[in-house]
């Protein structure tokens, strides 16, 4: 009799860990991100496949799909209005993976967008880290070849009234770690060091082109352990 006791007392102790074991698991967000999700913001004349190598390169090193997250927006539209597209990319991301705070990684006038969201648009509290990849964060004469035709470009060139309002005061707002990898052959900005951010992190990584600034993996390798 006793013995029958212990194997029914045996049992429920079982049930009860199970039922414990099954509330604990259901109590993880299903969604709950491994990394924070990465938010990839390309630039002028360009659009998410940009981002084609280094999404396999952190793919490779342990990162989900879900986790990387490259979209397109129309390049020509002003600054502001991407930087407003991109709150709400940031949000629906945050949604999808059920992180507190995301990674952005930008590329050229991507900086600039993503920039403008993290100083008027609340995204420092949504934002971890900040990349700028060959971003053209003081301005660039280049852009005088497509200033007149796109309101982003104007915006991009040298002295324009955005970049004052966006570079004066504080350029790395916030609480967010800021990087900012350039080059020192870059044809696309004049000067080179007009990637420079006050504040941040600033590394030349020597002469690699202005295309090529996104998808170099020694670049991303430095970005990666940036992020992680």
């Amino acid at each position: 009799m006793q013995r029958f006791g212990r194997r029914i007392a045996a049992a429920a102790t079982a049930v009860v860990s199970s039922l414990l074991l099954s509330l604990s698991v259901a109590a993880v967000p299903a969604h709950a991100a491994t990394h924070n999700p990465i938010v990839f913001v390309h630039g002028l004349s360009s659009d998410s496949s940009s981002w084609d190598d280094w999404i396999a390169d952190f793919k490779a090193d342990g990162y989900s799909a879900s986790e990387l997250d490259a979209w397109s927006y129309s390049w020509s539209q002003s600054n502001v209005t991407t930087a407003q597209q991109l709150a709400t990319e940031v949000q629906r991301v945050l949604k999808a993976t059920g992180a507190s705070k995301v990674d952005l990684v930008t590329h050229s006038m991507g900086a600039l967008s993503a920039r403008y969201y993290l100083k008027n648009l609340g995204g420092t509290s949504y934002v971890d880290d900040f990349v700028s990849a060959a971003g053209v964060n003081h301005g660039t004469t280049t852009a005088s070849w497509c200033s007149w035709l796109y309101t982003s470009c104007a915006e991009m060139y040298t002295g324009s009234s955005f970049l004052t309002a966006l570079n004066s005061g504080d350029e790395t707002p916030g609480s967010v770690a800021y990087a900012s990898y350039w080059s020192n052959c870059d044809d696309a900005l004049t000067p080179d060091t007009t990637a420079i951010l006050s504040g941040a992190t600033n590394v030349e990584v020597g002469c690699i082109s202005h295309t090529d600034m996104n998808n170099d993996y020694g670049v991303y390798e430095q970005v990666r352990d940036f992020v992680q």
